[in-house]
């Protein structure tokens, strides 16, 4: 489910999250696999894995 007020993060928290996952897409474009991102961001497989799918179906 997704929730319009972007679930529930201050402006702050919406702005921090952007950049980590600008850091996966760094990260992914230096052959890092997702494991390896997750560990050193500290954010869940689960979502280095759902990144990593959207940095390649939007880059190639």
């Amino acid at each position: 489910m997704r929730y319009a007020d972007g679930g529930g993060l201050t402006a702050a928290g919406r702005r921090r999250r952007e950049t980590v996952r600008l850091q996966a897409a760094e990260l992914f474009k230096r052959k890092i696999e997702p494991p390896e991102v997750a560990r050193r961001l500290r954010v869940s497989r689960k979502s280095a894995h759902q990144w990593h799918e959207r940095v390649y179906c939007t880059i190639g």
